[in-house]
């Protein structure tokens, strides 16, 4: 009966898929008649790569095993489900050692399961690590009120940790082992917005590799001077909390990272006269920090006149700006966009333009996962009706006008995709989904859908899957506007971003060099716009304007590039801010 009653499963192990996504709604009945419980079906998947279940009450057990069954599980999504400690217990009870993502947010736990370090007692050192792999851990919407140590222990190789929404009373509080040796050495993104802290204590510059802090709509009243001793801290949000020192609060709410960890350094409130040797023996630590990461700073001069030029056009100095307002109800659809200006490409000469469209498909195919962890949209700028909004409609609501396509709902453009991906994958006679079906899935169960609105309230993007047709890349363009989306995190946006401008830069180096060699003046315009100089264009670096996206109350969420985007290779580019 069962078996029966899952013919998603029974089509999952007859295809030996790597992915499988089941909508909450859709298979909340089933759920329930199972006792609550993943079915037992899903345990002979054991090629399973991919497994997404969210939304869904009725589910509060996985059920034992589900660790060793599925041990090539990469990406784990639970969100929004009613599971407990006790209920993922016997699922997480052993190692699962490719898993990358694990998203459990919106569970209501109260306690983690012992497999992430929810035990009173952390494990034994020797043990090995249930998550070696582990890079993201959304534990966001949850009820928790401490962490266990024994969570560095178990994925110490995290990356990310979102534990917005939740009850936490300190940070890092009990997350960092007393007596552990750089315990979470790669911990980059911590975020502990909306939660109960009242304390924010100096331990957090034990976490080395800290770059992105947020600990907005807490209860703090001070910021401790060991936050300037986290030595690659660029952003950080403490906006919403009442603290005690107004000039600190007239930063924090400017949102001037820099500032606020520079006044510190320098004592801030409180301090006194004293502390110069302290300050000195920061000093040492933070150079000998950035030594190692960018060695001894001489570089060969040839090797400088080699890299890549973009240059940053600040808000403050861009008399036109554009800016992007981002709606409440995406959080719950794909929380995160991140958008900028490009100015000045070169798409004209040869086979420019087909390249451009290749580097696409590129970093679809890779850094983006086939478009799961985040998907790219670019739009030609001159097309572009500002201001815009990202938002969401429903289904049968949602039109676009898709590249290549007449104007269709968002419902039936997937419906045709998907058959569209069936018949390809029948062609080739594929056991496995293709790259297609993997990001159609990521909409399954959604009652809404994401979109970028122009102006005139028409649908230039719908991530994950096109973009219109509206604002479409032609050989005549000059100024792209960029978008990056992402239901995993803000990170994946801003390095896709990041990616996405160097390769431009090298294919616009490249297509200007080949320009120049052919000697061709057929194309001769293509080097030619506002404050071109003709022959000389090679040499002009690319202008990335900043774009902010902003709440419906004009609140900032997120500005690209800030100070420490498009860092990530210094030895190709060099960024004139």
């Amino acid at each position: 009966m069962a078996a029966a009653a899952w013919p998603e499963l029974e089509a999952a192990a007859r295809e030996r898929r790597r992915e499988l996504a089941l909508p909450g709604p859709a298979v909340a009945e089933r759920v329930a008649a199972g006792g609550g419980r993943l079915p037992a079906a899903l345990l002979a998947l054991p090629l399973l790569q991919s497994l997404e279940l969210s939304g869904c009450p009725a589910l509060r057990e996985l059920g034992p095993g589900l660790a060793a069954a599925l041990p090539a599980l990469h990406t784990l999504v639970l969100s929004r489900n009613a599971l407990g400690p006790a209920g993922l217990a016997a699922g997480l009870g052993g190692r699962l050692p490719a898993l990358r993502i694990l998203d459990l947010s919106g569970n209501g736990l109260e306690a983690l399961p012992a497999a992430l370090g929810g035990a009173e007692e952390p494990a034994p050192a020797a043990a090995p690590a249930a998550f070696p792999q582990l890079r993201s851990l959304n534990l966001s919407g949850n009820r928790l009120r401490q962490l266990g140590p024994g969570l560095a222990g178990a994925a110490p190789q995290l990356q990310a940790l979102l534990l917005n929404g939740n009850r936490l009373r300190a940070l890092p509080g009990g997350l960092l082992p007393p007596a552990a040796a750089g315990p979470f050495p790669l911990l980059s993104r911590l975020e502990a917005a909306d939660n109960e802290v009242q304390e924010l204590g100096a331990d957090i510059a034990a976490l080395p590799a800290l770059k992105s802090l947020d600990v907005a709509n807490n209860q703090l009243q001070e910021l401790p001077a060991a936050l300037a001793d986290c030595p690659r801290l660029k952003e950080a949000n403490f906006r919403g909390n009442q603290l005690r020192d107004k000039r600190l609060e007239k930063m924090v709410n400017g949102c001037q990272t820099k500032a606020i960890l520079e006044y510190l350094r320098a004592g801030g409130r409180g301090k006194g006269k004293g502390d110069s040797s302290r300050e000195e023996a920061r000093k040492k630590k933070r150079e000998k920090q950035q030594k190692k990461d960018g060695g001894d700073g001489e570089q060969d001069e040839v090797e400088e006149a080699s890299k890549l030029l973009v240059k940053v056009l600040h808000v403050s100095e861009n008399p036109a700006p554009l800016v992007v307002t981002a709606s409440p109800a995406v959080r719950d659809v794909r929380a995160f966009i991140v958008c900028c200006v490009l100015r000045g490409v070169s798409l004209r000469p040869g086979n420019a333009l087909r390249r451009f469209l290749s580097l696409q498909t590129k970093l679809h195919e890779d850094i983006c996962e086939k478009r799961t962890a985040a998907t790219i949209a670019t739009h030609d700028l001159q097309l572009v009706k500002a201001p815009l909004t990202y938002d969401v409609q429903p289904p049968d609501q949602l039109k676009i006008t898709p590249l290549g396509r007449k104007e269709v709902k968002a419902k039936d453009l997937l419906r045709q995709l998907q058959l569209e991906a069936e018949e390809q994958r029948k062609q080739r006679k594929r056991q496995n989904v293709s790259g297609l079906h993997r990001y159609l899935q990521l909409l399954d169960g959604k009652d809404n859908y994401p979109c970028l609105l122009d102006a005139e309230g028409a649908v230039i993007s719908f991530p994950p899957i096109t973009n219109s047709e509206k604002t479409k890349i032609r050989k005549e363009t000059r100024d792209l506007f960029l978008e990056v989306t992402s239901d995993t995190s803000l990170q994946i946006c801003k390095d896709v971003m990041d990616l996405l401008i160097l390769k431009i830069a090298e294919l616009n180096r490249s297509t200007l060099e080949s320009k120049e060699d052919s000697g061709s003046e057929d194309d001769s315009e293509a080097l030619q716009g506002p404050g071109s100089l003709g022959s000389q264009a090679e040499s002009l670096p690319l202008v990335v304007e900043q774009v902010r996206v902003v709440d419906r109350d004009g609140n900032l969420k997120v500005l690209y590039p800030s100070k420490s985007d498009l860092a990530s290779a210094p030895s190709l580019l060099t960024v004139l801010r």
